[in-house]
């Protein structure tokens, strides 16, 4: 039987996604772990292993190394240099350089193609379509219709994705205000997803998700954070709050429907 190979990581290690890694973060579906999906959030390009461990608070630095290792050898990141002393960081040559020589002594490969997009990225503003394949498909009760409830205060937006889901088969609710939202997850029955937008005239969409897993009736509802609010940080929050799936805008419905399937664990189309 093959065993996947073992990657011990230095401290002062610099590591990227791969093309592959990105895709993970972009596919609008994972089979990864949230603290899989964490670290590649946090490598951008020039962080080293420990200061990656020190940003990712809810891990243990022996665990960020282990969990770094193995996106390694699943090649969904890679190494590519090393801290430098000195009041130089390797960021600064990841950043301007053309090239970089992999760890193996291999031959130089386009930092470009390790980066996949990086200098994309930094010109349109960070983003993702992550959403988390749930193991189990989910079941309406009484054979019933899924329920999806629309958090969103633009109002062509929130029309859209009502139209959409409700050619998908899902019964929708929709609120834009912090009284709405109270109602539409009090309605019977429970919903089975929330689409939850972070900036609300009243509300704020982290709290939200805060208070629905908190709540026993709420907690195990799939959230899908649906934002502008496109940052490492607010990335991370989301995931490290519970979110099950986090999409920025601008979006395609192509792409959140992909996302909608696969938290709530339904086939593929």
């Amino acid at each position: 039987m093959a065993t996947t190979p073992v990657f011990n990581l230095a401290p002062g290690d610099v590591i990227t996604p791969t093309p592959a890694g990105e895709k993970e973060l972009k596919d609008s579906s994972t089979l990864l772990k949230p603290s899989e999906l964490e670290l590649l959030v946090l490598m951008d390009g020039s962080s080293t292993v420990a200061e990656i461990s020190r940003r990712a608070k809810s891990m243990s630095p022996e665990a960020v190394a282990a969990a770094m290792g193995d996106l390694v050898a699943k090649r969904l990141a890679i190494v590519t240099g090393k801290a430098l002393s000195g009041d130089i960081e390797v960021g600064d040559f990841l950043r301007t350089g053309s090239f970089y020589v992999p760890q193996d002594g291999g031959e130089p490969v386009d930092e470009r193609e390790a980066s996949d997009g990086l200098s994309e990225l930094k010109k349109n503003g960070y983003y993702v379509r992550i959403a988390r394949r749930a193991p189990v498909e989910r079941k309406a009760a009484g054979g019933g219709r899924l329920t999806v409830v629309i958090v969103e205060d633009e109002s062509s937006l929130a029309k859209l994705l009502k139209t959409f889901l409700g050619m998908e088969g899902f019964e929708t609710r929709m609120a834009v205000n912090r009284a709405e939202i109270l109602e539409a997850l009090r309605r019977a029955p429970v919903p089975d997803l929330v689409l939850l937008d972070v900036m609300l005239p009243d509300a704020d969409g982290f709290n939200i998700l805060e208070k629905l897993r908190a709540h026993p009736a709420f907690k195990k509802v799939a959230v899908i954070m649906l934002t502008a609010k496109a940052t490492r940080e607010s990335v991370l929050k989301g995931l490290s709050g519970g979110a099950d799936g986090y999409i920025t805008k601008p979006f395609e419905v192509d792409v959140l429907m992909k996302a909608v399937r696969a938290v709530l664990g339904m086939p593929e189309d």
